[in-house]
Formats: C-alpha cells, structure tokens, sequence
C-alpha cells in the first residue's frame, strides 16, 4: 500500500476512536507499536482530533473568561505538539530517503511530505464532521443538501491530495525532488523572543 494510502487508514481509524467517547480530555491507547511510523501519525492524528473539539468548545459565546484562557494556552500547547510532530514525521521520511542519488536539476517542493501528510489528517477530520452534518436528522433539507456538496468535494480533495504526497514520495525516492526540512521556530511560545515574557524577566 501507498504511504499516503497508509496514512488515510490510520487517520479514519484514529478519528472513528477519538468518537468513540468524544471527550478531549480521553486517554489515547495507541494500537501501533511505538517507535513505528504508524504510532507517530495516529499520535498526529489524536492531537489534531483533540484540538478540532477544543476549538469547537471555545467558541461558545457564553463560555467563561478563566475557562475560556485556560483553553486558549491548552489549544497554544497542543499547536507545538502538532508541530513537533510533523517534525518527527518529517525526521522519518529524511532517514527513508538519506542514501538516495539526488539527480543534478532536482527540484525541491512547497512543502515537506510531513507538512503535506498533516493536510490528511486534518481532512480525515473534516471529512467524518461533514458527513455528521449529511447525517442530521434535526437539519433540514438545504442545510444537508449543502453539507453533501461540501463533503464531496472534501472527499475529492482527499483522493487529489493523496495521489500528490504519493508523487512526491516517488519523486524524492527517485531523486527527481529533494526534501529540506525548515523547522517553524515559533517564537510566541519562546521566552526569549516573545517580548511580552522576556520583558518580564
């Protein structure tokens, strides 16, 4: 199976697991051995499937101001463990590809397989909330005829998306592409170079 195939299963089965108690604030039980390719992107998946509920409870218009904060910094955290991760996703695929020839007009693209990888898995998420949506039985016929045009494209989208990152794969295992890896060096989350925290040292 095609890598970004792989990675379209295992975010399903992480979203449809993430549903099972559809609580943030659940423990995830990895099914993939860890230290595997397949563990480091459920995990991916997990933070994305937390993240998404969180940013929905945040946007209650009568939720508490200290509640409201504290899930602000919560969803801050959760964005570097995002990041870190792709990172990690992104440190994998460069030890795949270190011994391959790289042909002398190689070109580089837009982003890193991770980066792109990462785009699944918030489609996956995507994907099962619009189908929720088709699936309403207090909504009434435009709204699910709306949501059914949108999931169709969403699953457009994933069927293109998935075709891309296997390209790209080949590409760079062919050497016709070369990868490099920019880390995001976030600076909010920084003391030393977000001025509101150096400013209080």
């Amino acid at each position: 199976m095609e890598f970004a195939n792989k990675c379209n299963e295992i975010f399903d089965q992480t979203v449809k697991i993430y549903h099972v108690t559809d609580d943030v604030d659940a423990v995830f039980n990895n099914p993939f051995d860890e230290g595997t390719i397949e563990s480091s992107l459920a995990r991916k998946c997990w933070i994305d499937a937390v993240q998404w509920h969180l940013e929905d409870i945040i946007r209650d218009e009568a939720i508490d101001p200290v509640k409201a904060l504290a899930l602000k910094r919560r969803i801050d955290h959760s964005n570097q463990d995002r990041t870190d991760l792709v990172e990690e996703i992104d440190a994998y695929f460069r030890r795949q590809y270190a011994d391959v020839d790289v042909a002398p007009d190689a070109t580089i693209n837009t982003e890193s397989p991770a980066w792109a990888v990462d785009r699944l898995s918030i489609l996956a998420l995507k994907i099962w909330h619009m189908r929720e949506q088709t699936e309403r039985s207090d909504a009434d016929a435009a709204h699910i005829a709306k949501c059914q045009a949108k999931l169709d494209v969403l699953l457009e989208q994933r069927i293109d998306l998935t075709v891309a990152i296997n390209q790209l794969l080949d590409d760079i295992a062919a050497g016709r592409k070369f990868m490099k890896v920019y880390k995001q060096m976030k600076m909010y989350n920084d003391p030393d170079t977000n001025p509101v925290l150096y400013a209080k040292k």
